[in-house]
């Protein structure tokens, strides 16, 4: 698999080092992304979840204290509050072709490297 590899993290982030480590280890060159840095658009984050193919929730930070009103929110509000508020988004997120992995743990990277 030769598609480019590019994870979307923030840098103070323990999980997000792991994964960076991860690859390094394996390897593997990527593009960073720091989306605290460069905001993800409403249909960047779209197509992220998208190639995560999981529900939206599942990308909420739920303990993150302005998560906490959006119980009945909807995808849409959901992703908007996420852009407008990067710390409720779950990360990091590593993108390989079509494929993507919310790596939590950050062994998850893993799976995209035996593709």
């Amino acid at each position: 698999m030769s598609e480019k590899i590019v994870i979307y993290q923030k840098p103070t982030c323990s999980k997000c080092r792991a994964t960076i480590s991860l690859l390094k280890e394996n390897g593997q060159e990527f593009d960073s992304v720091n989306y605290y840095e460069v905001p993800l658009t409403v249909e960047e984050l779209r197509k992220l979840i998208q190639k995560l193919n999981v529900p939206v929730r599942d990308v909420l930070r739920k303990d993150e204290p302005a998560a906490h009103g959006l119980n009945s929110a909807s995808d849409d509000e959901i992703i908007k509050a996420m852009v407008e508020n990067p710390d409720l988004m779950q990360r990091p997120i590593v993108v390989r072709g079509d494929q993507a992995k919310l790596c939590r743990p950050p062994e998850n990277v893993m799976e995209l490297l035996k593709k």
